[in-house]
């Protein structure tokens, strides 16, 4: 499991000099993790006192580890603090079923370089990672640093991942990716550290640290596009299962007399949500539409596009019962392109979850869209890049 160390820090006795080195490495990981904080927020995030905080700060800035800012939070002013900008690059890469989504950025979250490129239809592993690691050189180039800036590489596949292999789990579900250990594949092109996982996680974890569900410890994330896949937070931390299959959602089975599923399996929630399914159901009627036709046709009244995308959200809403009664999350984040049509799906999701999950006292569970768009997984790809750099007064370093 990749690191997360915000809140896991455990001192034990010791000298003054051991829990000042224990508090700095606090201070860093929330910064690293949260992109800015203010000093305030680094208070509560740490549970250090706000004069331990401040002292700290002034010293990882004037180390060159730490950048702060004046700015102004609810009228009042406050100090925002970053990373420094020259600590170093990570990269992020996001495989979809036909496109490759790049990013670079520093070791604050800022993105310095964003790239997106088509790839043809059941491509395979080495092609794939061929283009992603000759587009990431480039990306590299095109702002002016070398390959040796960049600390690691996260990526993020639609596929089950093993991340303790870094192989991808599953057979069938990724054609021409089977059994492929992307770490090694990549790793050997770029010469670089490279960490893999399921896109959907990658989801969860950008929406938790950076989007909707931020400061949730408990959530459960739904990517509905091409295919549909699902990620689980549980107590602030991506939850995968045995070798990365958990919360694969798509492959819920919502109907056992349904079409069968790539995966081999009947009637599944892809089956009856993902894009191709959708676009086949307007065929007849509406010809040739891209996704994204049927979202803009719906938002104008397209009854026939209406319909669709609130079936979607009904089923979507079926499958996602019976995750949020054995989870009980806080949030549920809906995010991939389907989410971009916001309540014409989100409305008829928690209508159908609302009546299959157990009453409760706090109320059913709140469903919002994702945040960080078509971004979140790449996104969640720089963040497990981030998780294995540690910070230090010298400098940034892999673990």
């Amino acid at each position: 499991m990749y690191p997360s160390r915000v809140g896991n820090d455990r001192v034990t006795p010791g000298s003054q000099t051991s829990l000042r080195e224990a508090n700095r490495a606090r201070i860093v990981s929330a910064v690293q993790q949260r992109g800015s904080l203010t000093q305030v927020e680094l208070a509560g995030v740490t549970g250090l006192s706000p004069a331990t905080v401040s002292n700290i700060v002034k010293e990882l800035t004037s180390a060159g580890v730490l950048h702060t800012a004046p700015t102004s939070r609810s009228g009042r002013r406050a100090q925002q603090v970053t990373l420094a900008r020259n600590l170093g690059l990570v990269a992020g890469m996001h495989f979809g079923t036909r496109s490759l989504r790049v990013a670079l950025s520093d070791v604050a979250h800022r993105i310095v370089a964003e790239q997106r490129m088509p790839l043809p239809p059941d491509h395979r592993a080495d092609q794939g990672l061929e283009r992603a690691a000759l587009l990431l050189t480039e990306m590299v180039d095109s702002v002016d640093a070398g390959l040796s800036e960049v600390l690691a590489v996260g990526v993020g596949v639609p596929a089950p991942v093993d991340v303790r292999t870094g192989q991808l789990s599953s057979l069938g579900m990724l054609r021409g990716w089977d059994g492929a250990a992307v770490p090694q594949l990549l790793g050997e092109r770029l010469g670089l550290p490279v960490y893999v996982d399921n896109d959907a996680n990658l989801g969860a974890l950008a929406e938790v640290r950076l989007g909707a569900a931020r400061g949730k410890q408990h959530v459960v994330y739904v990517r509905a596009s091409h295919g549909v896949g699902g990620g689980l937070v549980l107590g602030g931390e991506v939850f995968r299962g045995r070798v990365g299959a958990a919360g694969e959602i798509g492959h819920t089975t919502i109907d056992d007399q349904g079409p069968i599923c790539r995966c081999g399996n009947r009637g599944c929630l892809e089956m009856y949500v993902g894009a191709p399914v959708l676009l086949d159901m307007l065929r007849p009627s509406h010809g040739n539409l891209t996704l994204r036709d049927v979202i803009a046709r719906a938002a104008t009244g397209d009854t026939g596009c209406r319909r669709v995308i609130a079936d979607a959200g009904h089923h979507l809403g079926v499958a996602a019962a019976g995750v949020c009664n054995l989870f009980d999350p806080e949030l549920l984040v809906v995010g991939g392109e389907l989410a971009d049509a916001g309540e014409m799906l989100l409305e008829p999701l928690r209508a159908a979850l609302t009546q299959r999950t157990i009453p409760s006292t706090a109320g059913p569970v709140p469903v919002v869209g994702a945040e960080l768009g078509a971004a979140a997984e790449v996104r969640g790809a720089l963040a497990v890049a981030l998780d294995t750099v540690t910070i230090a007064g010298a400098g940034a370093v892999v673990v």
